[in-house]
């Protein structure tokens, strides 16, 4: 994909801000804080997270967590950062939301946990660092940038040697398909990849997103995904894919287009 001009990229930037802090007011599933009981077993050692929308990351995924220096990379919410923080972590919550990092403060304050929040841009994380967190955790969420190179290469910059990056992104194969015929069953092949509401829509169709208030979105290749992971200095050790309601995502009949990773920084 081409590089966007830098006036389109803090365009998009704020556009996607506000659409996500409108997901939090329509109640959107990743939007909505865990419960305190959830934070009571996370306590007691009883939790897990997602990176994708429905498998828990395997435990052995993990690094001891008590005292462990952990950023949760556009994971805003009150979802991941505070069952991570009421395990022992010692956990920063970044996001370009200020809305959903609205949540993880919620559920500290509700809880008593002590977590970080900021608020930016996932692919410049210039107010961190370098090599300064143990883990990073980076759920569903390079989908609304247009490059994701960067995330990774930020990711590397800020995290210690050997330290270790959880992933989840879209498997690239569902932006083929003209998704509204996909809700009608019809797998209708129309787009290349990589995708973009930006460029591959019609006007009308991508005004249809922006009258909705959706995020809009972008379909980075595997090559980007995962090549670029290894390409910024990451040794993947961890892989596994994962599905999501039918209702949402029509292929996941077919597929599941959902992948998680565990990289290591060498």
């Amino acid at each position: 994909m081409k590089a966007m001009d830098p006036k389109t990229a803090m365009q998009l930037l704020e556009y996607n801000r506000i659409a996500w802090n409108r997901q939090v007011e329509t109640k959107n599933q990743w939007t909505q804080p865990v419960t305190s009981e959830t934070i009571a077993a996370a306590r007691k050692g009883d939790w897990s997270i997602v990176l994708t929308p429905e498998k828990p990351v395997p435990r052995d995924w993990f690094p001891p967590l008590n005292g462990l220096a952990t950023l949760c990379l556009a994971s805003g919410g009150g979802q991941q950062g505070p069952i991570l923080a009421a395990a022992g972590a010692e956990v920063t919550v970044y996001d370009n939301s200020e809305m959903q990092l609205a949540q993880d403060r919620f559920v500290a304050d509700r809880d008593g946990l002590s977590i970080a929040t900021l608020q930016g841009d996932m692919a410049n994380l210039d107010q961190i660092a370098d090599e300064f967190f143990d883990l990073i955790v980076h759920p569903c969420s390079n989908v609304f940038v247009p490059n994701v190179l960067p995330v990774w290469k930020e990711a590397h910059r800020v995290l210690k040697k050997g330290g270790t990056l959880l992933s989840g992104f879209s498997n690239p194969v569902s932006y083929l398909f003209d998704y509204e015929k996909s809700l009608k069953g019809i797998l209708d092949v129309r787009f290349k990849i990589p995708y973009s509401d930006l460029e591959s829509l019609s006007e009308t169709e991508r005004q249809k997103y922006i009258n909705d208030n959706e995020p809009l979105c972008f379909g980075h290749t595997l090559q980007d995904q995962i090549g670029g992971q290894i390409d910024a200095g990451f040794a993947i050790t961890g892989f596994y894919e994962d599905s999501w309601d039918e209702s949402e995502e029509p292929i996941n009949k077919y597929i599941d287009c959902f992948i998680a990773t565990c990289a290591i920084k060498a």
